[in-house]
Parts: structure tokens; C-alpha cells; sequence
């Protein structure tokens, strides 16, 4: 009679990523990168409807004018500052020898500054906004 044999248990897989901040960085800044390029290909767009007709253009532009487009506006602001912060703190991580060991400060340096100047930025978008919303 043959002894049973049991099957090992099953090895769990777990992903290398495990919510770090730094892995939440680089998730944004490609989200970032894609919604700068988007925004890129529509504003050629709409540039490109003035060699059609100046009138379209201008009722293109006049469609910019409202508070959605505005609060739009603002999310742009955030995705072109922190894109470009933090892809100074990649260089840096890149290219300087002691870049990788101080990673982490600059992410925190990086996001206190993005803080900072997206804060005052989206409070003068808004007050643009309201004042053209009620004017």
C-alpha cells in the first residue's frame, strides 16, 4: 500500500509594490504625463480650427470661458507643477550619485513645494474664476 501524498500549500505571489510613497509617485507622475499630452493634442486642436474659420474659433474659445473649463484649468495647473517637480527630483535621482539614498526626502521636499505653489496657484485660478462666473 502506497503512502497519500499531500500537495504543498500553494505559494502566494505578493507584489514588490506595497503602497510606498514613492510607488504613488511614479504612478502620478505617468497619470500626469498622459493628461499633459492629451491636453497638448486638443489644444493643437482647437489652435488649428483658427485656419479654418476665425468665427469657429472664436466660439471654441468662448466655450474655454466657463466655470467647468475653469475648475478643468486648475486640474491642469496640478498635473503640469507635479509633473515637473518630481520629474526634477527623477533627474536628480538619476543623475547625481547620491541621488537614490536621499530619494525619499526629495519626495517630501517635492511634495511641499508642489503644495505650496499648486496652493497659490488654484486660489488665483479660483478668484479668476468667480470673477469671470459673476461678472
Amino acid at each position: 500500500m502506497s503512502t497519500p501524498t499531500t500537495a504543498p500549500a500553494p505559494v502566494r505571489k505578493r507584489s514588490i509594490y506595497r503602497g510606498d510613497p514613492g510607488m504613488w509617485a511614479w504612478v502620478l507622475h505617468r497619470i500626469t504625463g498622459v493628461t499633459i499630452f492629451f491636453f497638448l493634442f486638443v489644444h493643437v486642436l482647437d489652435t488649428a480650427v483658427m485656419r479654418i474659420s476665425t468665427e469657429e474659433y472664436d466660439a471654441v474659445i468662448n466655450t474655454y470661458k466657463t466655470p467647468i473649463i475653469g475648475l478643468m484649468e486648475i486640474a491642469l495647473v496640478f498635473c503640469v507643477l507635479f509633473h515637473a517637480f518630481n520629474g526634477v527630483r527623477v533627474i536628480l535621482i538619476d543623475f547625481w550619485s547620491k541621488g537614490p539614498r536621499y530619494q525619499r526626502q526629495m519626495l517630501w521636499g517635492v511634495l511641499g513645494l508642489f503644495a505650496l505653489v499648486f496652493g497659490a496657484a488654484a486660489i488665483r485660478c479660483l478668484q479668476l474664476i468667480f470673477t469671470y462666473a459673476f461678472h
